[in-house]
């Protein structure tokens, strides 16, 4: 088959959308394991990082008034869901009236209460109750009380903004998650989302479609937004649009889509260049996986790989990495900063 032609980086002038009928389409996808699922894999181009990989969707309102539910919003906050090109009918949602949510809260705090009641008769009787004291990295305050709290938009826009041309598969209420799933691509170039068929029972499988891409220079700022889930995050691009977006590997994305420096191998030190190599040698990665050497606010360096049979349906591009002091001594979890992360 002869191989269709690349679009260079610097063809890439704004937001593109892609469809089987593009004959660009496939430029960017790789078939592998051809002796057992055939898989297209997208793979970055010559002479550009694949920095992250990661599930994410449109972000989902969490507090009473608009849990489960998200608009589509121009700068004026009006619904633009049926102005959004090419994208298929959806849910009209209306935020639940003050009273509605009151009742509801009323319901949960006895909910709670019985619960706690439960809980200190099972424990003064010597029952086997269990908790957990893992972190939540969410927070009961909101960040913006009209945009989480009153109103919960995830694209706003106006028209021609580069948020409009974003896809409909993002969106949880018109895309099956059980059956379709979405990923952002991250790397040195450019933001790419690609959607394929999801199979619960082989996330090994994986048949990607270009959806939807930007140039880096097109996202101008990206937020955590951590009310309640603490999964969000929200994507300003350069027109001053922007998305609010969720994924269970948030920080894996936002931590390339936020300035970062990139060191190239060559510009270390004797004593890191060392121990990149000591710690290449340990993973072990197969022939033509390099690893990203970068150097996060805290002073540190972090070198990753994103190795190929660590990608999955459900996780994404998985990271191996280490992270090392100046002096290219490794340092232990125990001493990471948050800067480092």
């Amino acid at each position: 088959m002869t191989e269709k032609p690349r679009l260079a980086s610097a063809q890439i002038e704004g937001p593109r959308r892609w469809s089987h009928a593009d004959p660009s389409f496939d430029h960017r996808l790789a078939r592998t394991d051809e002796d057992a699922v055939s898989k297209r894999i997208w793979q970055p181009e010559s002479g550009e990082t694949l920095l992250a990989r990661a599930p994410v969707t449109f972000a989902t309102g969490a507090a009473m008034r608009v849990r489960g539910k998200r608009w589509f919003r121009d700068t004026e906050r009006r619904d633009i869901q049926d102005a959004l090109p090419g994208w298929p009918e959806g849910p009209v949602h209306a935020a639940r009236s003050a009273t509605g949510s009151a009742a509801r809260n009323a319901v949960k705090v006895a909910a709670m209460v019985v619960g706690v009641a439960v809980m200190a008769v099972l424990s003064s009787a010597g029952g086997n109750v269990t908790g957990t004291n893992t972190p939540n990295s969410g927070s009961g305050t909101p960040d913006d009380r009209d945009d989480e709290v009153l109103d919960f938009p995830v694209i706003w826009a106006a028209p021609g903004a580069i948020a409009r041309t974003l896809p409909w598969q993002l969106d949880p209420g018109r895309s099956d998650e059980k059956r379709y799933c979405t990923h952002a691509i991250v790397t040195d170039r450019r933001l790419v989302i690609v959607g394929f068929p999801f199979d619960k029972k082989d996330l090994k499988n994986i048949q990607d479609e270009v959806l939807w891409e930007v140039p880096r220079t097109a996202v101008s700022h990206v937020e955590r937004k951590n009310f309640k889930t603490g999964s969000d995050f929200k994507v300003t691009f350069s027109d001053g649009s922007w998305c609010r977006l969720s994924s269970i590997s948030r920080q894996r994305l936002i931590r390339y889509l936020m300035p970062i420096e990139l060191i190239a191998q060559d510009s270390l030190t004797a004593a890191l260049r060392a121990a990149v190599d000591a710690y290449v040698s340990k993973v072990q990665p197969p022939a033509g996986v390099s690893p990203v050497v970068s150097r996060p606010p805290g002073g540190n360096f972090r070198v990753e790989f994103l190795l190929p049979e660590d990608l999955d349906a459900y996780f994404g591009a998985s990271e191996r990495n280490t992270l090392i002091d100046a002096e290219g001594r490794r340092v232990a979890a125990a001493d990471y900063r948050p800067e480092d992360l």
